[in-house]
């Protein structure tokens, strides 16, 4: 019997494929668009650090929460401007191997590309950030820098757990996107989920490129828990969890969950 495909799928099927001609036929706009996720990740992290950082001085505490929900606009730029984030990437890419779209060494060679130019990104925008007025001596407590060196002093172990929830969080919210047609409900429902991993403090190994880039030049290396030992742990066990949770958890699973006779497809 043949099995159709569902809507959801259909719609995955055409984003990976758009991804694949862009790398075939023009990879300079490939590695544009890949570059960009980070300058809206550092845009959005940025303003996000600064408002939590007032917000903790005369409300202890709640700086966190106000900086969670100010980074989620990140992704609503990095999706409604068409940026190419390597986590997500990282669902496609599986889906698309799954349902033989594309060869898992083509897959590959996308993904890799895509998070090598998502990394230059943010090490661009982020130094580029600590040069205006907003980053310029920043006390040593500031919330930049507290919650980066607070990702750097993880356990081995809990960074790749949070790196699985972060991008099962991620990957979650850019399904909804496809599956909405209002953009008032997309954009909501992007805030609203990625303030789980935002809040929580997940490990997103592309939010970190911008981070991590931030808390550098605008400390001038100076953080203590900066060290390149703790820089490599976390991104590549984050790296290695986001993969788990993006791409085995939603991508395999959604594209494996829809793959069937029965009428219940997403």
């Amino acid at each position: 019997m043949d099995i159709e495909t569902s809507p959801l799928m259909q719609k995955i099927d055409y984003s990976t494929k758009k991804k694949i001609d862009l790398v075939n036929n023009s990879i300079i706009r490939y590695i544009i668009r890949a570059m960009l996720a980070c300058l809206f990740l550092t845009l959005g992290t940025a303003v996000a650090v600064m408002i939590g950082d007032k917000v903790d001085h005369f409300a202890p505490g709640l700086g966190k929460i106000v900086y969670a929900f100010m980074f989620s606009w990140s992704l609503v730029m990095i999706i409604y401007m068409n940026a190419e984030l390597g986590t997500s990437n990282m669902m496609y890419m599986t889906t698309g191997v799954y349902q033989k779209i594309v060869r898992p060494g083509k897959a590959l060679q996308i993904l890799f590309l895509c998070i090598i130019c998502n990394l230059i990104g943010g090490i661009l925008a982020g130094y580029l950030m600590s040069l205006t007025s907003a980053f310029q001596n920043l006390p040593a407590d500031h919330f930049l820098y507290t919650a980066v060196s607070g990702k750097l002093e993880k356990a081995p172990l809990e960074i790749f757990v949070e790196g699985i929830f972060a991008n099962i969080v991620v990957n979650t919210a850019v399904l909804c996107t496809l599956r909405m047609k209002d953009d008032a409900g997309k954009v909501i429902s992007m805030i609203f989920i990625i303030f789980i991993f935002a809040f929580l403090g997940f490990e997103h190994v592309i939010a970190n490129f911008s981070s991590f880039s931030l808390a550098f030049f605008a400390s001038g290396g100076t953080l203590a828990a900066m060290t390149v030992s703790n820089v490599v742990t976390n991104l590549t066990l984050a790296l290695l969890g986001n993969f788990v949770g993006g791409g085995l958890v939603i991508g395999l699973g959604y594209a494996w969950l829809n793959r069937t006779s029965s009428i219940y497809k997403d």
